[in-house]
């Protein structure tokens, strides 16, 4: 009994269902949608929204009935349900383009209900009706929907309103996000007169740094519509103010804009005002933004380009690089510090602390830990040695007197004043004596000596241990600097390399200039004691010979240090020398330079070498082909990179560096790079692949011969599942046939096309039959070649045991005839024989394809017509057997019109299913 009264349950629900079913389908549209606008139920009301459209559609007939529904409309969108007026605003769009389709029998229509609404959403208080107000809006300007009067006149002033000072904090941030997105689109006159001015003004605005992010990241788009003249006198002087601001997120996004802003500048501005801006940029203390300014080097320096050499082609849209969402407290430089010097609150060691939020918070930047300059802690030392204790480790546990003194009695002097304390001191009444007389036992002074625990003391480091003096040897010249042990020369060079990475700063070049001088001095002193003390003890028992070759070491040892000096010097001048150029600023390219430093990768980006080589091509465009020598050792550097990325991205510009240097300079530099890519990972191989036919044909013919026995190469893959690369190389193939001779082709190009032929991915094969059919009409030209070619096509496939071979040779007979590969004496004498003898083929796809390529190709040609009797009587006896085949399929195609398929359209697909 339960059961039968759950039935007669669901069977009077259904009934109900069917009848409210029926009762919708009774009424008109206008009835329906009445009905269910005023519907308590929310998703009632949004079904109406999706189904305004549709409405619409269903009374397009009849106009006073369209203007019905579009009155609805205006009802619905004061709906007080978010999701709603959402749904409604995301129809608004489609029922526009309806309106235009339309527009004779509901004129004005869009003007009058649709855009009002988008205009009022525009401020709504809920987001999500807001941001679908914003993307309808941006759709309706795109597909031009819109009249540019109710632009002017409904929208423009709308907008300018929202991005009032006392507007809410997210509205003012997505209207200007908006302004700028439709400044393209409403063209200079517009955005001059009604967005320029609010513009300029939220470029200041001190409050709110979302608003400043907002405009810095679409300064280029405003530049660009207002053209030079307006970027110059009233965006720049903004523009200054934006790179220089105290959060890191609006700097970085200038940064990232600098190439736009920089299209719309002058030459002369670009050169003398933007070119310092960008440098500070450079060695900005946030690591993002440094990160975001050395991505858009090469594309700021390719501005500098004549208009003539379009350096702009080279940088093409490219994925987006992945840079973290953290963000670093940076250092916020003083008035009185230039923009070089704020690397040196960079050094290595000094990393910025991260923060949540990318984009940088709205507080000003904080101070990095500032690294302290040797010379300086040199001073400070110097300044308290008589108020300090100077102690080693060892010190510290157990103070120690030394022959000096102790070290709480102990003076801190210069090397030269304990070298003249030592000659003229009363208190030490001891005679000073040579090498020969200390050789024969007899008593000397007692000599400094350094425990080997204080070896690492820090005053050991800079006050050098007073030597013993030889006054004899003082006598014969001036008096030699005491060597430093060779801790302290560990020291300097470890200091030196430290400072290296910030080399850019000009204090911290003057240090390492310091530091250097200091180092070489150190190794000619000890090169200088090396050659006094280490003589034969022969010419120890010579007191004048000694001296005699004393002074002679002194005087060879000062020219060695001349000639060094020199050496150093003069490959300081080349190195220099070989960078300088006249075309962009010198420090942009210093700057471009050093990204292949290993340091950058540390302090910057760990893909900044990445950057560099994939704008490589624009910079060298810019710098012309007789400045190649500044770029050189650059990109051998990068082409020798351990990161397979950046070999990589050289490798799929290496054609477009070969145009732009010419055939001189590829021969000469770029060959090895491109040997070396031949061998590299298929990552890198790849690249080298997809542009070999534009480098090669940039190559002169004797060099270009020389690459024909290596394209075997590329049939070996480090995974012999990457079939994309084989069918690369089959496609590179077809293309250069036509860069080498015939002879060439048959050597060398012919097995290679055979070998891909017969690859296991059906993709590949059908590149390759097509490779075949090229190879033949290159060969035609010679008709021995042509008859050996045949030859070995007819042998390997069309009698071969594979199926699949001989249904390759009928599609390639099928291109020859529809390409005109060979005449038609050539085919009829070579193909046309054993492609008939293919009808009594045990295998349907094979006659399949035969089929198809004798009606609906063969019989299309014209010449057939001049063919002897036995030829078309073979022809016709083939058809016929075909037509009367036990497969359906052969015999479809067999009997088909000629110009009902064709065979890229059915050919292809039926015979690549069966592999």
């Amino acid at each position: 009994m339960a059961d039968i009264s759950l039935l007669q349950d669901s069977q009077e629900d259904t009934g109900r269902l069917l009848d409210f079913v029926s009762q919708d389908e009774m009424l008109t549209p206008l009835s329906r949608l009445d009905k269910y606008i005023c519907s308590e139920n929310v998703f009632n009301r949004q079904m109406v929204a999706r189904s305004l459209l549709d409405t619409l559609r269903a009374v397009s007939e009849d106009e006073l009935e369209c203007v019905s529904v579009l009155e609805r409309i205006d009802r619905l969108a004061d709906d007080s349900e978010p999701t709603v007026r959402a749904e409604l605003m995301e129809q608004i769009p489609h029922i526009a383009i309806f309106c235009q389709e339309n527009r004779p029998s509901i004129p004005s229509a869009f003007s009058r209900y649709l855009l009002p609404i988008v205009v009022r959403y525009l401020a709504d208080q809920n987001n999500l009706v807001r941001k679908t107000s914003q993307a309808a809006l941006l759709v309706l300007l795109e597909q031009e929907l819109m009249e540019r009067a109710d632009v002017e006149t409904l929208v423009c002033p709308v907008l300018v309103d929202l991005t009032a000072p006392d507007s809410n904090d997210d509205v003012k941030t997505e209207a200007m996000a908006i302004i700028c997105k439709m400044a393209p689109m409403v063209g200079k006159d517009i955005t001059e007169r009604l967005f320029l001015p609010r513009f300029c003004e939220m470029c200041c605005d001190c409050r709110m740094f979302h608003v400043r992010k907002v405009c810095a990241a679409n300064f280029g788009d405003i530049c660009s519509v207002v053209g030079g003249d307006a970027t110059e006198e009233l965006l720049l002087p903004r523009f200054f103010q934006l790179c220089s601001d105290n959060v890191w997120g609006v700097r970085k996004a200038c940064a990232e804009c600098f190439m736009s802003v920089s299209s719309a500048s002058s030459p002369e501005v670009r050169r003398s005002k933007l070119s310092a801006v960008f440098i500070s940029l450079i060695s900005d203390p946030s690591r993002w933004v440094r990160q975001a300014a050395f991505q858009s080097l090469g594309q700021f320096i390719s501005t500098f380009a004549s208009s003539s050499s379009a350096a702009g082609q080279f940088f093409r849209d490219e994925a987006d690089w992945n840079t973290s969402t953290l963000s670093t407290h940076t250092h916020t430089p003083s008035s009185s510090e230039t923009p070089l010097q704020c690397i040196s609150h960079n050094a290595p060691g000094c990393e910025e602390p991260d923060v949540a939020e990318e984009g940088g918070g709205e507080q000003p930047a904080e101070e990095e830990p500032e690294v302290r300059d040797p010379m300086e802690e040199q001073e400070a030392l110097e300044q308290d040695g008589t108020q300090q204790e100077v102690r080693g480790p060892e010190e510290e546990q157990e103070p120690q007197d030394r022959t000096t003194g102790s070290p709480q009695q102990q003076e801190v002097r210069s090397p030269v004043e304990e070298q003249d304390r030592t000659l003229s001191s009363p208190v030490e009444q001891q005679e000073v004596r040579g090498p020969a007389e200390q050789e024969d036992g007899s008593p000397n002074g007692p000599q400094q000596q350094i425990p080997e625990q204080e070896l690492f003391n820090s005053f050991h480091y800079w006050r050098t241990p007073i030597p013993q003096i030889d006054l004899e040897l003082e006598l014969q010249g001036p008096q030699k600097r005491p060597s430093a042990p060779p801790l302290a020369r560990r020291q300097l060079e470890e200091l030196i390399e430290n400072l290296e990475p910030h080399i850019d700063d000009p204090d911290v070049k003057a240090q390492v200039d310091v530091l250097t001088a200091a180092l070489r001095a150190s190794a000619l002193d000890s090169a200088l004691e090396d050659s006094a003390f280490l003589e034969p003890r022969a010419a120890q028992c010579e007191p004048f010979s000694t001296q005699l070759l004393s002074a002679d070491t002194q005087r060879r040892d000062d020219g060695d240090s001349d000639l060094s000096d020199c050496s150093v010097n003069a490959e300081e001048e080349e190195r220099r020398s070989s960078r300088q150029q006249d075309v962009v600023p010198q420090a942009l390219l210093d700057q471009y330079l050093s990204m292949t430093d290993p340091s950058r990768a540390q302090t910057v980006d760990m893909e900044i070498a990445k950057h560099c080589a994939y704008s490589l091509p624009g910079v060298a465009l810019t710098l012309g082909r007789h400045n190649w020598h500044c770029l050189r050792d650059t990109y051998e550097t990068l082409a020798s990179d351990m990161q397979w990325k950046v070999r990589r991205t050289l490798a799929f510009s290496l054609h477009e560096l070969a145009g732009i240097l010419g055939d001189q300079l590829t021969a000469a530099h770029l060959l090895p790079v491109f040997n070396s890519f031949l061998k590299d990972l298929d990552e890198v191989r790849i690249g080298v692949l997809k542009h070999l036919y534009d480098f090669l044909k940039l190559l002169h013919q004797d060099t270009r011969r020389k690459y024909l026995y290596q394209l075997q190469e590329f049939l070996v893959t480090d995974n012999s599942r990457n079939w994309r690369f084989r069918s690369e190389l089959a496609e590179q193939l077809v293309l250069l046939l036509e860069l080498y001779s015939a002879q060439d082709v048959h050597d060398y190009l012919r097995p290679l096309a055979f070998c891909l032929c017969t690859d296991r991915v059906s993709s590949v094969r059908w590149t390759s039959y097509r490779l075949v059919s090229e190879i033949i009409r290159k060969l035609s030209s010679c008709s021995s070649l042509l008859v050996c070619f045949l030859s070995e096509l007819v042998e390997k496939f069309c009698h071969s045991q594979k199926w699949s071979s001989r249904q390759a040779f009928a599609f390639v007979c099928q291109l020859s005839i529809e390409e005109e590969c060979l005449t038609l004496d050539q085919f009829s004498e070579h193909l046309l024989p054993p492609l008939l003898r293919l009808a009594s083929d045990p295998v349907p796809n094979v006659r399949v394809l035969l089929a198809k390529t004798l009606r609906q190709t063969l019989l299309e040609r014209e010449y057939l017509l001049s063919w002897s009797p036995g030829q078309q009587e073979a022809l016709e006896h083939t058809l016929l057997a075909l037509q009367t085949d036990v497969d359906k399929d052969v015999k479809y195609f067999a009997c088909v019109h000629p110009g009902s398929t064709r065979l890229n359209e059915d050919a292809m697909s039926t015979t690549s299913s069966t592999y």
